[in-house]
């Protein structure tokens, strides 16, 4: 019993300074940038008539709460329901494997962006709420300690046309999409047996999400000559979801290689039915990012 404790703390201990490791990482890849892009050349005009190639690592660290619902595992009588928090602590604690960045491409008014994020987690604390059996039974069982992993990859493709730019802000208009897929894992643990569900077991589902997008993105300046700026992103979108919306805002400052800016992010997806495996998913937090003109 000791050893297996001592066990758990050291995979415990080890996961967390992976996290934390990787955060590390990424925020020192973003201060190296600072230091090496400093002797960079003035930046040029965007709207310039050239093409020109902006591409941004960022690290995003959200609070996630969603419900997820599964389909009837082998051998059971009903269909499981969960909820879960992942806090950003947790986030770095039980982090597997993660990579984020955004990239655009401009010509003119003319631009086309994207973003992606995928990550892995494992091993997180998960609440089953209840399970639905044939005729819409309920039972509500009394969790002993469930647990959940999740997969999932977001990525945005839009392209966008800038209705008006000058030294004080610019403003881009979008339409596109994005393209999401989870991949939820329960391994369920309750206090005793219920008549539609053995004590222990293990489930998983895989849910896609496709949904049109239209929305606004830019920047508004904050100082006399804009080296400090506010971006601003916002979209809204339906599709596989009844609906769904993101939002981003931040403060920035101009370097000649590029950007740094602080932001916090919403993104936000709502069921399409009562029957939809992702009842609701809402993520929310601060990003750190930084821009490279390349």
């Amino acid at each position: 019993m000791l050893n297996s404790s001592l066990r758990d703390a050291f995979v415990s201990r080890t996961a967390f300074f992976r996290g934390c490791f990787l955060s590390r990482l990424g925020l020192g890849a973003l201060v190296g940038a600072i230091a090496a892009g400093s002797t960079a050349q003035a930046a040029t005009d965007p709207y310039d008539g050239n093409w020109h190639f902006d591409l941004t690592p960022y690290l995003w660290l959200p609070w996630t709460d969603g419900t997820v619902g599964f389909d009837r595992p082998p051998g059971t009588g009903g269909n499981p329901r969960f909820s879960f928090s992942i806090s950003p602590v947790d986030l770095l604690r039980k982090l597997d494997f993660g990579i984020m960045g955004a990239g655009e491409v401009r010509k003119g008014n003319w631009s086309i962006f994207t973003d992606f994020i995928y990550i892995k987690v494992s091993g997180e604390k998960a609440i089953v709420k209840t399970i639905t059996g044939p005729g819409g039974i309920f039972e509500f069982p009394v969790d002993a300690g469930s647990q959940f992993g999740l997969k999932a990859y977001i990525w945005t493709l839009a392209p966008s046309y800038t209705v008006y730019h000058s030294s004080a802000a610019s403003l881009d208009l979008f339409a596109g999409f994005r393209d999401a897929q989870f991949k939820p894992s329960l391994e369920w643990r309750f206090a005793g047996p219920l008549n539609l569900f053995p004590q222990t077991g293990a489930v998983a589902n895989t849910i896609a999400i496709w949904d049109a997008l239209m929305g606004a993105k830019g920047r508004v300046a904050l100082s006399e000559n804009g080296t400090w700026f506010a971006p601003y992103y916002a979209d809204v979108g339906i599709g596989s979801s009844a609906f769904t919306w993101q939002g981003v805002v931040g403060v920035g400052y101009a370097f000649s290689w590029g950007d740094l800016h602080l932001d916090y992010r919403a993104l936000y997806y709502s069921p399409e039915n009562s029957n939809a495996k992702l009842k609701h998913l809402l993520q929310q937090g601060p990003v750190l990012a930084a821009t490279f003109h390349l």
